[in-house]
């Protein structure tokens, strides 16, 4: 029997955390921050709601910031198990940990309160992980094992399959891609749970075709170099700034834009595609691992300028329009490209052109909502640019594409229930309606803190008894 509760990413898309419990071993599964302005400081800042030093290991399923942000406070308040990921993952999750250390410190500063954590916390955190590939079981706490399959979210993605020493088993998918995608495999079905956790971003909307977004980011950004201004990007350092540096390499390669100067302003973005570009060759779908081969390189072409140093940065405001400025944070709520936001967004040649998912609150997500101004950097802009927003380039599955997921896993007549969680309270449930009603399955939004009991026979509810 195994016993799973969820302490981050219900009724939330970010601060995934979920502890499983064995017959002898505890698991965590993800030690995420959560962001946007809806966040929890007492979710972030306070204790954890249960025994750090009782967990016997932490099993994370990508390096996103909203499923590692967290595990250096982990390690800080006595956590001493391993930690597993895949190698790619490990790479990634080095460079977002170091890169938040600075931005913690800035926002408790800011709020007159100590940091998360520091440098020396996230060290002691990367001397607990052990790496773990895909379709390899692993003991992993006492009585638990861990199996991991490719989710094609980011790279490194995975879902995980924890085994208890009774045979029953839970999966976790962590975040599931948004496949077919031009770099990486599609995810892997998880056929052999007793119950599945699964994500639900999206769970009430679709994307649009894949081709048609590729057109649609073409043809926007085609008609922006025509308005003569800047193009801002904002785009997460991690997946979403490496699709667009291969797109862009595309088009240009194909004569389909002109070939303007393109700035990836962000040092993270820039560290975190030499680790696509470490990984690509045995990580990325077969077609994409041909295509490196051949070009050497996804994601460079002759125009790029990447502007490391904070001298270089400030030296893309002397260069002339049209330009594109490619810089985090991908919801507009730090890093460079608030500034550049407040400079071009009062001019109306600039194009703003999202590419990624706005959680409630944050300053993309206003502006996409049409705001006439936005507060960046502790002053309100005016937004006189014009807004574009390009949907279908997250890196989440949609409604359509979750619900074959929850398919392919059901299709084993092993799952008795699929607990649907991570996402906004209207998508979760949106979600687990389809999945009753198309499926006919049990589906269970999770809720906090709440504990249910996962066995071969079936789900319930814990009661704190037995």
């Amino acid at each position: 029997m195994l016993k799973l509760t969820s302490y981050g990413g219900a009724g939330k898309v970010t601060g995934s955390n979920f502890l499983v419990e064995g017959s002898r071993g505890k698991v965590l599964v993800d030690c995420g921050i959560e962001q946007g302005a809806d966040f929890c400081e007492e979710c972030i800042y306070g204790p954890f709601a249960y025994d750090v030093k009782s967990v016997d290991a932490l099993v994370v399923t990508h390096a996103h910031l909203d499923h590692v942000g967290r595990i250096p406070k982990l390690v800080k308040e006595g956590f001493r198990g391993k930690i597993y990921m895949t190698p790619p993952t490990k790479d990634l999750a080095e460079l977002i940990l170091h890169d938040s250390v600075g931005i913690l410190g800035q926002e408790a500063a800011h709020r007159g309160i100590a940091p998360l954590y520091e440098a020396q916390d996230v060290a002691l955190a990367f001397s607990l992980i052990e790496t773990l590939d895909y379709h390899v079981e692993k003991e992993v706490a006492p009585g638990i094992s861990a199996y991991l399959r490719n989710t094609g979210h980011i790279l490194g993605s995975a879902s995980v399959r924890l085994t208890d020493e009774d045979g029953t088993t839970l999966a976790l998918t962590g975040d599931i891609g948004n496949s077919p995608s031009p770099l990486l495999p599609d995810w892997e079905p998880v056929p052999d749970a007793d119950a599945l956790l699964m994500e639900s971003v999206y769970g009430d909307r679709l994307h649009p075709q894949h081709a048609d977004r590729v057109a649609k980011l073409r043809d926007t950004l085609k008609a922006a170099i025509a308005r003569g201004g800047t193009i801002l990007i904002p785009a997460f350092s991690l997946e979403r700034t490496q699709l667009m540096l291969y797109e862009l390499s595309n088009f240009f390669d194909a004569g389909e834009l002109p070939k303007v100067p393109v700035f990836l302003d962000s040092p993270l973005a820039i560290h975190v595609t030499e680790v696509y570009e470490k990984w690509g060759a045995t990580y990325f779908k077969p077609e994409a691992e041909e295509e490196m081969k051949r070009e050497k390189s996804l994601f460079e072409f002759p125009f790029l300028h990447q502007t490391l140093h904070p001298e270089d940065s400030a030296m893309i405001g002397k260069e002339s329009d049209p330009k594109i400025i490619i810089a985090g944070a991908g919801m507009s709520h730090g890093g460079r490209i608030g500034r550049w936001e407040a400079r071009y967004l009062p001019e109306p040649a600039t194009t703003l052109v999202i590419v990624g998912y706005q959680a409630p609150g944050s300053p993309g997500r206003r502006m996409a909502e049409g705001a006439p101004s936005v507060r960046l950097g502790g002053r309100e802009v005016k937004i006189r640019a014009k807004v574009e927003i390009l949907e279908g380039w997250s890196a989440h599955a949609d409604r359509d594409e979750l619900l074959r997921y929850a398919e392919a896993a059901l299709a084993g007549k092993r799952t008795k229930a699929v607990f649907v969680g991570l996402g906004e309270p209207a998508a979760e449930r949106f979600l687990a309606q389809r999945i009753h009603d198309y499926l006919g399955a049990r589906a269970i939004v999770v809720e906090p803190a709440v504990t249910w009991e996962v066995s071969k026979e079936g789900v319930r509810k814990f009661d704190g008894e037995g």
